[in-house]
């Protein structure tokens, strides 16, 4: 999925799509398209709606039986269909956090706007406005102020300040290790000093969750570390950035292993004369 980054600090968005966090990075946070909107919408309006028809139709049978007269039968027709199309799905929504059945098949979820868990204001707001939006005009004011919008926004959205969000990512693609093909003739002869603790872990972060930055932000982020890393390597290979970045940590772990595997063996060469007693001295275990 993107990049692991703390909540707070995002700080705004850019062209609409991809949130810019404090340490400028940017969170590429797929919204939902306006086809799994309404598909996760149709399943919502069966399941409340469908809810609400079945009260209605408890209530119709056994009515006679209880001795309601009309008017309570109407109030509390009216009071499930409140709760039914309001109450649960505002429910539902701030427990699940933004979830719902519906939300479930396709994939989604309703968050802020800059990209954290909705609360109870947000739900209540959504679930409100989408009495007129949605079930009084079957969708259609929906679907119209959705299509309007880059995010697929309904009416709700833009007021309460959230949009859907697709969660569903590929399969991850498990990082290469080895240097890369084209740095082989390199790495034999390269000369790569140690470089500072945290600029070797901030290489690392990069190597490891690169696949999860925009295409822009992973330029400009290998431009700049590939920068740093530069100034403790020699020679410099005429490569692309991330690529030498890749490179110069496979020699790093390389030839780290093989100095603590050569450290181990002239340790293990010791040990005899590390462990046994002086000569002459009496054995006494």
């Amino acid at each position: 999925m993107a990049s692991t980054v703390l909540a707070d600090s995002v700080v705004h968005e850019e062209d609409g799509h991809d949130l810019i966090t404090g340490e400028a990075v940017a969170l590429d946070l797929r919204a939902a398209s306006f086809v799994l909107r309404a598909a996760g919408t149709m399943i919502d309006f069966i399941v409340y709606f469908g809810g609400y028809v079945l009260i209605v139709i408890i209530l119709l049978t056994f009515a006679g039986n209880l001795g309601l007269d009309e008017a309570i039968t109407a109030a509390i027709a009216v009071a499930g269909l409140v709760i039914c199309i309001v109450v649960i799905p505002t429910a539902v929504e701030t427990v699940s956090q933004g979830k719902s059945l519906g939300r479930l098949a396709v994939g989604a979820r309703i968050v802020r706007d800059d990209g954290g868990a909705i609360g109870f204001r947000h739900a209540f707001i959504r679930a409100l406005i989408g009495v007129i939006e949605i079930y009084m005009t079957f969708g259609s004011i929906a679907a119209i102020v959705a299509l309007l919008n880059s995010r697929a926004k309904r009416m709700g959205d833009l007021v309460a300040g959230t949009y859907s969000q697709y969660e569903r990512v590929s399969r991850e693609v498990p990082p290469a290790y080895g240097v890369p093909e084209d740095l082989n003739d390199w790495s034999l002869t390269a000369d790569v000093a140690r470089m500072p603790d945290q600029l070797a872990r901030r290489v690392a972060h990069f190597l490891s969750a690169a696949t999860g930055f925009s295409a822009a932000t992973r330029a400009q982020f290998s431009r700049g570390l590939a920068a740093e890393v530069s100034v403790y390597v020699s020679p410099i290979p005429d490569v692309d950035p991330e690529l030498f970045l890749a490179g110069v940590a496979a020699v790093r772990r390389t030839r780290e292993l093989e100095a603590w595997a050569l450290q181990r063996r002239a340790l293990a060469a010791l040990d005899p004369v590390l462990r046994g007693a002086p000569r002459g001295f009496p054995d006494r275990g």
